[in-house]
């Protein structure tokens, strides 16, 4: 059985910075990508990074590059959201998911398994 844990969200004010970390078992993930996805009032699930874990290559939306950073610890099966500079904007439901294929790190059809999500408010 795959899990995957998100936690780290809270309320913050703009300008502020939150870490999010989403915790995976189940499976060996050494092969896999993992992904951060976001989900705002009134639209649709949007993409937001990506790092594989072989090489550690990192897919980042024009939106958050500058700011938001993702890493991992091997170790502990974790991946982690860094978000920094946060703006009222980035307010939103933070998924992350683990693609097993080799679909498009950016692409929401590429992950298999999905955690429950953590809440992220920005005030103005």
């Amino acid at each position: 059985q795959v899990q995957l844990v998100e936690s780290g969200g809270g309320l913050v004010q703009a300008g502020g910075s939150l870490r999010l970390s989403c915790a995976a078992s189940g499976r060996t993930f050494s092969r896999y990508t993992m992904g951060w996805f976001r989900q705002g009032p009134g639209k649709e699930r949007e993409f937001v990074a990506a790092m594989k874990w072989t090489g550690g290559n990192t897919y980042y939306a024009d939106s958050v590059k500058g700011r938001f950073t993702i890493s991992r610890d091997n170790a502990k099966n974790t991946v982690y959201l860094q978000m920094n500079s946060l703006k009222p904007e980035d307010t939103a439901i933070y998924y992350c998911a683990t693609a097993t294929g080799s679909g498009r790190p950016a692409l929401a059809d590429s992950y298999d398994y999905w955690g429950q999500g953590t809440q992220v408010t920005v005030s103005s």
